[in-house]
């Protein structure tokens, strides 16, 4: 089991969002990040008071989260 001790989802903070602890950068701003052709070393050198290992951490974590995701796909009856 992996230790996302960098992470926090707090209520008080972005209605819960996971985020990295002690900021308000979201998991999901990341992701938007690193989709729009961000490195890890980019997203560190734009945000350096996050450290290399909190943006690895949160890149992680939604990997693990969607690990297991089955999509369904339903037909409409007619």
């Amino acid at each position: 089991m992996t230790n996302f001790s960098l992470l926090e989802a707090n209520p008080a903070i972005l209605g819960g969002k996971p985020c990295i602890k002690g900021t308000r950068i979201s998991v999901e701003f990341i992701l938007e990040l690193v989709a729009s052709g961000s490195s890890v070393d980019d997203i560190v050198s734009a945000y350096p008071h996050l450290g290399k290992e909190a943006v690895q951490q949160a890149i992680l974590y939604a990997a693990q989260l969607n690990k297991n995701e089955i999509l369904l796909q339903i037909k409409a009856v007619a």
